[in-house]
């Protein structure tokens, strides 16, 4: 019997290996290569390159919301000038208020004038992922339902986004294509049937040495789910996404996995999940709630940088 995996959950900081891969190609866009304050002609032309001259400042949120970010934007901050000395006000995964404090900096003029926007960019791109996870998990509360992302992130920035994702309270999918087995339409249909490529998947899992490999397969309508489950224990998928369906048709659906397999078959709902239904989607009794816009249609967190002699 295979145990079911309904994805994964960790709101640990991200690696530091991670965070300067992601901070020195956001400079880079900015600077160019390799990084120098003297790319930025603004501040050189206005600020100059007076060492001595320091300035403190404030990011404030201007919104609620969940921040996420924080170790890139300190990332930005302390690649341009190594001594400024930053003191975040709150850790990612908290919630905020409009006006809140979330990070404290003093620092050279120059660097933090350079850093600002860059780090903002940071800041408001996962916090606004951030804080809508959060509105879809709060909106299943209550439920077994869990709120997981996609793989429709941001080209480079699928750790980070990953990640805030994971601090709105969310779980994660499979990261890449290597983790894990998610048969979709198209496999489908150039396998010959849901049931052959699933049997297929097995069987390459089992020759590649990667028998726990995680197995998914897409479906479209109640055949499909029937063909799948005509497999058998043990050679279920170990999920069956439900893909479009209606909320009478996927309580059907789940009726009948649960009726055949119990809990061994994770379920999963799909396909262009709102805010406004994802209730009514959490009331069907599925396990997960994958959703795209998550990442590729969150807006962003609006925050400011507030700047003053030091």
């Amino acid at each position: 019997m295979k145990p079911k995996r309904n994805g994964s959950a960790s709101p640990s900081q991200l690696e530091a290996r991670v965070v300067s891969q992601l901070v020195n190609s956001a400079l880079e866009e900015d600077l160019g290569e390799p990084i120098s304050l003297e790319a930025d002609i603004t501040a050189q032309w206005v600020i100059g390159d007076d060492d001595d001259r320091t300035m403190k400042g404030r990011i404030l949120s201007r919104q609620q919301g969940v921040v996420a970010g924080l170790d890139l934007a300190i990332g930005v901050f302390e690649r341009l000038d190594p001594q400024a000395r930053i003191q975040p006000s709150v850790a990612d995964g908290n919630y905020v208020s409009d006006e809140e404090t979330i990070l404290e900096l003093h620092g050279n003029a120059r660097s933090l004038v350079v850093a600002e926007r860059t780090a903002l960019n940071f800041l408001q791109r996962l916090g606004g992922i951030a804080t809508i996870t959060r509105h879809f998990v709060d909106a299943v509360q209550g439920t077994q339902a869990r709120i997981t992302d996609t793989r429709k992130t941001t080209p480079g920035l699928r750790r980070a986004e990953r990640h805030a994702v994971l601090c709105g309270g969310g779980v994660s999918h499979r990261f890449n294509l290597t983790d894990a087995v998610l048969i979709k339409e198209n496999h489908v249909t150039a396998a010959g049937g849901a049931a052959t490529a699933v049997q297929r998947a097995q069987h390459g899992a089992q020759t590649a040495g990667r028998p726990e490999t995680l197995i998914m397969c897409e479906t479209e309508t109640l055949d499909q789910v029937r063909e799948l489950l005509s497999l058998g224990e043990p050679a279920w998928p170990d999920r069956i996404l439900l893909d479009n369906m209606s909320d009478e048709v996927m309580s059907q659906a789940v009726e009948i996995i649960r009726h055949e397999a119990g809990q061994q078959i994770a379920i999963e709902a799909t396909g262009g999940v709102e805010l406004s239904s994802v209730r009514a989607i959490a009331g069907t009794g599925v396990d997960l709630i994958s959703i795209g816009a998550l990442t590729h249609s969150a807006p962003a967190m609006d925050m400011s940088l507030l700047f003053e002699e030091a």
